[in-house]
């Protein structure tokens, strides 16, 4: 697949190496242009890697991820109906200022970004893990203790491409329903950022009690 990535912060990076690893090729932008990516990254991935604007990026690849604070969320723009895009993020206040539908729990970091993009296919993952553990913990299908991540989404082919992604990835995913379920694995919840089994963290989830603001 061609695999957007908006945002060459560590998080977005480390997808990026995982995605060309299982080899898909990478679309990666950042808020400032193409010719501003990290050149680090640029030069690692090569060829595997097109520096792109964020608006290339949601039309011109196949599943995009979204990887930047969560306070920019609205100047994503809007995608082509029906593409899958993922949410890695979280709500941090003092970085991304004070958001009254999260403090209050009415809404979920996810179910913002689904509002703001309502014709894609919004699925949560990849936000309940260090951005270095991305690859130091990344193992093959059957490894003893393989790690578990989450994914979350209202639409079911969804939910399933992207688990497919992070098994690719190196990880048992645990699907654990719709979208709004994404709080259980926000910042400050006992599996976050927490390496876990897929048994461990499902039996973490499930004792997971809802805090006022949601990820």
């Amino acid at each position: 697949m061609k695999i957007g990535i908006l945002g060459a912060g560590n998080i977005g990076k480390q997808i990026g190496r995982l995605a060309v690893s299982s080899g898909h090729h990478v679309l990666l932008s950042n808020s400032r242009g193409p010719e501003t990516l990290p050149f680090d990254i640029v030069a690692e991935l090569g060829d595997s890697l097109t520096p792109s604007t964020a608006r290339e990026v949601v039309t011109e690849s196949d599943l995009v991820v979204v990887a930047i604070p969560l306070g920019n969320y609205s100047r994503i723009p809007e995608p082509p109906a029906g593409k899958i895009v993922i949410d890695a993020g979280n709500y941090y206040q003092a970085r991304d200022g004070v958001i009254a539908e999260l403090e209050s729990g009415s809404a979920t970091t996810s179910g913002l970004l689904q509002a703001h993009l309502p014709t894609a296919r919004v699925v949560k993952a990849f936000n309940h893990i260090a951005s270095a553990e991305l690859t130091t913990d990344s193992r093959k299908p059957g490894s003893p203790g393989r790690r578990a991540l989450i994914v979350a989404g209202d639409d079911p082919t969804a939910r399933a491409t992207v688990a497919g992604l992070v098994d690719a990835f190196g990880f048992d995913p645990l699907d654990i329903g719709e979208l709004s379920e994404g709080w259980r694995v926000q910042a400050g919840t006992p599996a976050y950022c927490v390496p876990l089994t897929k048994e461990e963290l499902s039996e973490s989830l499930s004792r997971t009690e809802r805090p006022s603001a949601s990820a």
